[in-house]
């Protein structure tokens, strides 16, 4: 089930699929039904799917633009059934039997013409993975990691229910990628860490499913004799239609939740490097914003981020509209979250490191960049700024992270830095298969020294 849903045979075959279906189900027919009866039936489809766009706009609350083959689709799935009832008397039986096929048909095509314009299941494996709530190949539990040691080519991901202790936010069960080198001896490295954070309709592991961003740790690990940062896919809202913007507020107390509880946590359990310049964000779409507004928020924890097409601030909306709906209308906590206010009002920061990434059909976001990137620069971090080919999906994020990663890594003194190589890091193939757990041994860690932070 590894075949692509964003391109090749199956999106094509689905949709032709779907329209020669409901042309058949609709058919010539009598005159009466040319006349009449198939008109009423397109005027009510038209009708309907124009009203499902005003009411999820209304009551969904989705002010984003939607892909226009999207309602396309919907159309031609409200016409299917319109067909179905409108020709009941008229049609033969294999007419009515292709009248729901080509409905259910049409309603898998636009909703993969919307999975498309996002990207957040690249293939059907990824799609049934998700929805099943199946491991993922290299995940293993926390049971299993205290008897893992030896050499292994590829890390591990273990899911972690991480106590909401400080936060009290309800969040999903988090994910943690380890890299090879974590599991050559019982006595952990200090390896540096990345909180991973999606885009405003998220789950924790869609950084891994449709960022790729373990196979990028593990092709960056192939590069540095098995050394990555410790990466930490983070649940930034805590519900998949919930929007927090990682702040505290209404929706949850999801700013506490990712500075202080994910830290001690990751710190306790992994045996990971508790120095804050060894810390950073890592985030795409919402994520991104959070990326550079946590870091600046919280220096004590966080010292580099990357920005990818992120927004200018935390927002839900307008300024108004986001002072009420994310701040609770408290106006001081907005400009306490805004990047351009916080950095206007800081001191220069020391020792603080940012990557912004955008695509450029992305017009706002390499906007948005451009002013951060300049209002950063002038209190004293080290910036990155990257206008890629690309527009607002997954794939673009995958890239951009996969472009960082050497530059991230360096920044936050990633032992194995001695192998570096130029150039973004080019993923290694998705593994396939059950979730394995490697070797045992106790061959000794690599102890090459950590590389100071590059200046940038």
């Amino acid at each position: 089930m590894n075949f692509s849903l964003l391109d090749g045979w199956f999106p094509w075959t689905v949709q032709l699929a779907a329209g020669a279906a409901l042309l058949v189900a609709a058919g010539w027919r009598d005159r009466r039904w040319r006349l009449r009866r198939a008109p009423i039936a397109l005027g009510a489809a038209v009708v309907l799917t124009a009203l499902a766009g005003l009411l999820a706009v209304t009551v969904a609350g989705i002010t984003d633009p939607l892909p226009f083959a999207l309602w396309l689709w919907l159309g031609a799935a409200i016409l299917a059934l319109a067909v179905l009832v409108a020709g009941w008397g008229s049609a033969r039986w294999w007419r009515r039997s292709l009248a729901p096929l080509a409905a259910v048909l049409a309603l898998l095509a636009g909703a993969n013409v919307l999975n498309a314009s996002t990207g957040y299941f690249p293939t059907v494996d990824d799609a049934i993975g998700e929805l099943t709530g199946a491991p993922l190949p290299q995940q293993v539990t926390l049971d299993q990691l205290g008897s893992l040691t030896g050499r292994t080519s590829t890390g591990r991901i273990v899911e972690v229910d991480i106590p909401d202790t400080a936060s009290g936010f309800a969040h999903r069960e988090e994910l943690v990628y380890l890299p090879p080198a974590w599991f050559r001896s019982k006595t952990r490295p200090k390896l540096p860490v990345l909180e991973m954070i999606g885009g405003e309709y998220a789950v924790p592991d869609n950084w891994v499913r449709a960022g790729d961003a373990v196979q990028t740790a593990d092709a960056y690990a192939a590069q540095h004799g098995g050394y990555a940062p410790v990466l930490v896919f983070a649940d930034a809202t805590g519900g998949f239609k919930v929007d927090t913007e990682c702040v505290n507020g209404p929706n949850g107390n999801a700013e506490d939740h990712l500075v202080k509880d994910i830290p001690p946590y990751i710190e306790k359990t992994f045996g990971t490097t508790t120095d804050p310049h060894k810390w950073g964000v890592v985030g795409w779409s919402m994520g991104g914003t959070c990326a550079i507004d946590l870091t600046l928020e919280h220096p004590q924890v966080f010292t580099h981020f990357e920005d990818i097409s992120g927004d200018l601030g935390p927002n839900t909306g307008d300024k108004q509209q986001t002072i009420d709906t994310l701040y609770g209308g408290d106006a001081a906590a907005w400009a306490a979250h805004d990047p351009l206010t916080v950095l206007a009002g800081h001191a220069k920061f020391r020792g603080t490191s940012g990557w912004f990434e955008s695509g450029d059909q992305e017009t706002a976001q390499v906007a948005h960049a451009k002013q951060l990137d300049a209002a950063a620069r002038q209190d004293g971090i080290a910036c990155r700024l990257e206008v890629q080919p690309g527009r607002h999906t997954w794939h673009f994020g995958a890239t951009a992270f996969a472009d960082a990663l050497p530059w991230l890594a360096q920044q936050l003194g990633t032992p194995g830095l001695h192998q570096t190589r130029t150039g973004p890091v080019k993923p290694l193939p998705k593994p396939t298969g059950p979730a394995h757990t490697g070797q045992p041994g106790t061959t000794a860690p690599d102890t090459t020294p950590p590389a100071a932070p590059a200046a940038v």
